[in-house]
Order: structure tokens, then sequence, then C-alpha cells
């Protein structure tokens, strides 16, 4: 993972901690605990990979888990240790780390397992690789995971609201249908690859996963962002529901594979 995604990194930690709290990336959040919900064990350690400042290994510490975060920015991983101790919680390790390699934890020694940033941003597939087996190496066979990635066939959607001027370019829209796009600093938020549900399903495979459901987290949401930070702020409680049915639908074939972010719950085979 290059050094212009840690600087990007390091300089937005408060709005990375603040961002899947906003009306429309609540959707996120909260779909992603559901699938934490069904699929992770009531207890035991788990490892978040990528983590950020921490907002997934908050709650996770909160569900009384062990904790293990580990990020590429060292900025982020500060804030987390801070959070942490501001809200007493506590976690076995928070460290600065590489995805691709993840010496600091040992291997087969975590329950359930997080990867929820690192592979939106390894635009070769020789480094994607080597993440998700060193993902597959620190967890224990048979535990299970939720691996991220950004899916093309949602930012296709999205990009009508938030960058519609990006369909001047013909080219590149078209390369959003069919296969991974690697983006640079100028044309995303920084350096990016996006990934197909099949691609993505692909490699998890590959690494030697088996992929038991997946999820399209922002649901039948996606895309809508100036209208649910509208519905937010004028009838919250409409918006309360739109949050519950995005959870409970997120994982209909009708959603799971066209919004901005797939999550795809894996397993290690023993």
């Amino acid at each position: 993972m290059s050094d212009v995604v840690r600087r990007y990194y390091d300089g937005c930690v408060e709005f990375e901690w603040s961002r899947l709290g906003d009306p429309y990336r609540r959707f996120e959040f909260a779909s992603t605990c559901r699938l934490i919900d069904e699929h992770f064990p009531a207890e035991g350690r788990v490892a978040d990979v990528g983590g950020g400042p921490g907002r997934y290994a908050v709650e996770l510490a909160r569900r009384r888990y062990r904790v293990s975060l580990v990020d590429l920015s060292e900025q982020a991983i500060a804030f987390a240790r801070e959070k942490l101790e501001e809200l007493g919680l506590k976690a076995d390790l928070v460290a600065t780390a590489n995805a691709t390699d993840l010496a600091c934890l040992a291997s087969s020694a975590f329950d359930a397992g997080l990867l929820l940033g690192p592979l939106y941003h390894l635009v070769e597939p020789a480094d994607r690789a080597n993440a998700l087996a060193e993902f597959h190496r620190i967890l224990k066979p048979g535990a299970p995971g939720i691996v991220g990635f950004i899916n093309p066939w949602g930012i296709l959607r999205s990009g009508l609201e938030e960058f519609p001027d990006c369909f001047t370019d013909r080219d590149h829209i078209r390369e959003l249908l069919g296969t991974s796009v690697q983006i640079g600093e100028q044309r995303a938020f920084t350096e990016a690859a996006f990934l197909t549900p099949p691609q993505a399903l692909a490699e998890i495979r590959a690494a030697g996963f088996a992929a038991e459901t997946r999820a399209g987290v922002e649901g039948f949401a996606s895309g809508m962002l100036s209208q649910v930070a509208r519905i937010a702020e004028e009838n919250p409680v409409a918006y309360e529901n739109i949050v519950e049915l995005v959870i409970e639908t997120c994982d209909l074939p009708a959603y799971r594979d066209c919004t901005e972010h797939l999550h795809v719950v894996v397993r290690k085979l023993a």
C-alpha cells in the first residue's frame, strides 16, 4: 500500500471517525454490525485489519470481544488509542501495520476478523492476494471474517449524484461494468481499486476462503446520499425506518451486488 494512501488517511482521521455516523454512511456501519451479529462467535479474539481510527474496534470492544486493531496510518492508530482510553475500553493490540504484512499478529490466533478497507487501496492483484493470505493466516481454522470491497457497479449509481461529470469520459465509465478499475488520486478520493462482485469472489476463493454470503451494505438506499440526508433532517421517524429496512434487506439478491460497498462474509477453510 503506497505512501499516497498513508498520507491521505493521516490527513483525514477525524473525518474517518465521524464518517460512519452521518445519515447515509450509517447504513454501512449498521449493516456490518448485523453481519457481525449473525456470523461472528459470541466471544473471542477479533482482528480489525485496516480499521483506521477504530470505529469498529470500539464497537467490538463494547461487545466484549478481545480486539486487535492494526492500520497503515500512524495518525489513525494514535487517535484509536486515545478514543479507546477515553471510552474506558481496552484492546489487546493497537498498532501500525500494513495489511500485506501482519507479522505483529500470530498465525491461527483469531476467532473472527474484519478486513474492511485495505483491499480498496491495493491496486495490484498480487498485493491484494498477499493481504488476503495474511488475513487467512491469522484466523483460526473455520473462523469467519468480513472482507470489504468498493463495487464499481454501485459506483455507477452513486456517481449520478455525487460526481456526474465523470460520465463525460465514456471509456472510463464503461470500465466500471466488467473489469477491475485502478484509479489514481485525480479520479478518486485516493489511489483505489474497484472490483466487481465476481472479481471479488474469485480473489477470496483463490485465497482459500469459502464465501458464505455477501451484502451490499447501503441496500436499497444506495446512491441516494442527498435524499437520505434530507429525510434524516426533515422526518427522523421515516429515516430510522429506512435504516431498519436497509439492515434487513442488504443481503437480498436485488441489492447485494449493486451498492458502493460490497461486504463478503468469508470462512477460513479448515
